[in-house]
């Protein structure tokens, strides 16, 4: 793609960086095809494609976002569908981020939206606040309906209908600590703690750290991490997203130069993604560049981590049907797309894979929450291909994805690693039927 940025406008690095993104656009058309937005709404603007010309033409005119850039940007949904796609490289991500940070500095929102996106970046990153808010949403979510009736306030009922009627208690698994293995130590390594996900389900990170003390693993939960950032850095809100970065560094760098680390292991693969890209996030900060490079050269999801250990022989075969799941952030945006079926498999389980594996569920952080309308749309799609799989059971890697395809399926839906500790010894998911009452309700 021709382009025809100033000097002057190349001195900027956001700019600098989109330039060469756009030069590599071939305008090929490839990227339609597996985006999950042209695939329902069928508009050009809603495509790669599209948005790449209206992020060209923005930043090379040097003009403020619109209104239309923005509707179409907003609907975005990072998946990364069209990164797995795109025959000549073009990093979507990276120029997406950077469309992002320019409509915040240049936009400004209607009203309720621009509070409802600053209430969830206060919330949503905040285990504490989070878990507040999850407490005030079953007492409002009788009145989800007349929040979705309104334009302007249906994120408001989209996050109430979402929010669990049960909250999880604080795990113990949680505290900063180190947990020693059960075995003779094999390695040692650190696990995120994170925002969202501890609240949401403690069980996944029990599950994780059960698993691999028991393979002789010390797992270290270090003292400051917290948010990766995600849920801002999609919101455009860029120095959140890097003090939340610079922390986690702080907390990894620590515990590498203190005892070492074999690995940063993350449970949840929407952060994988964006940890593992903190070496670029903060290339230009002279005193982080090199520390948050060595973080993400060490950071693996667990399914991935899992793949360089020799693991025993089940002690669950369960032969159980499962649908797995591939999250948006496991397969397009860290490129893992083998290790967590030959896992399941290993363990005993029958591994199913939906029709349109690469179509994003509709989660996509706050997406489900700020598109309720789409991502419904994207949901129900994904739910009735899993379901055609005639499947006992779902597993998944990422918590997003889990709490919004539950919200469409009656089938216990587990992280993989949930699946992988029971069969290695550790306790059944609580939401899953004994083995035989699994085949009976698949029946």
């Amino acid at each position: 793609m021709q382009t025809n940025f100033t000097p002057e406008q190349l001195l900027e690095p956001g700019v600098a960086e989109s330039e060469k993104i756009l030069r590599k656009c071939v305008h090929c058309g490839f990227c339609t095809a597996t985006c999950p937005t042209y695939v329902t709404l069928g508009n050009e603007l809603d495509s790669p494609r599209g948005r790449i010309y209206l992020i060209k033409d923005m930043l090379e005119n040097g003009r403020a976002a619109d209104e239309q850039v923005v509707k179409h940007i907003d609907r975005c949904l990072s998946c990364l569908a069209c990164m797995t796609t795109c025959p000549s490289g073009v990093n979507y991500m990276h120029l997406v981020d950077n469309a992002r940070a320019h409509i915040e500095k240049t936009y400004k929102r209607p009203v309720i939206n621009r509070l409802t996106r600053a209430l969830l970046a206060f919330v949503l990153p905040n285990p504490g606040r989070f878990r507040f808010a999850l407490a005030a949403a079953r007492l409002g979510r009788p009145l989800a309906p007349l929040f979705k009736s309104l334009p302007a306030l249906k994120p408001i009922g989209a996050m109430l209908e979402l929010a669990p009627k049960i909250t999880a208690p604080k795990s113990r698994f949680a505290k900063p600590g180190s947990h020693a293995p059960a075995a003779a130590k094999r390695g040692r390594v650190a696990i995120l703690t994170g925002c969202a996900q501890p609240v949401l389900k403690p069980g996944i990170n029990e599950s994780t750290i059960r698993l691999l003390t028991r393979l002789g693993i010390e797992v270290v939960v270090p003292n400051g991490e917290g948010c990766c950032g995600s849920l801002v850095h999609h919101m455009g809100r860029e120095e959140e997203a890097l003090q939340d970065a610079r922390r986690n560094v702080d907390a990894w760098t620590r515990e590498l130069d203190a005892g070492g680390l074999d690995a940063i292991v993350i449970t949840a693969s929407g952060c994988g993604t964006t940890i593992k890209d903190y070496g670029y996030m903060l290339r230009m900060d002279p005193a982080y560049k090199d520390k948050a490079a060595r973080v993400s050269a060490i950071a693996k999801d667990i399914t991935e981590y899992l793949t360089t250990l020799e693991l025993p022989k089940p002690k669950e075969p369960a032969g159980l049907a499962v649908a797995y799941h591939s999250a948006c952030s496991m397969q397009h945006g860290q490129k893992l797309t083998r290790q967590p079926k030959d896992l399941l498999k290993s363990a005993g389980f029958i591994v199913k894979e939906p029709a349109e594996g690469h179509l994003c569920c509709g989660s996509a952080g706050t997406y489900n929450i700020m598109q309720p309308d789409i991502a419904l749309t994207l949901r129900d799609r994904k739910v009735r291909n899993i379901e055609a799989t005639g499947a006992s059971l779902i597993a998944t890697g990422n918590i997003g994805c889990i709490t919004q395809i539950a919200s469409g399926s009656n089938l216990p839906i587990v992280h993989t690693v949930e699946l992988l500790d029971w069969a290695y010894g550790g306790p059944r998911p609580e939401n899953v039927l004994a083995p035989r009452s699994c085949r009976e309700a698949a029946e």
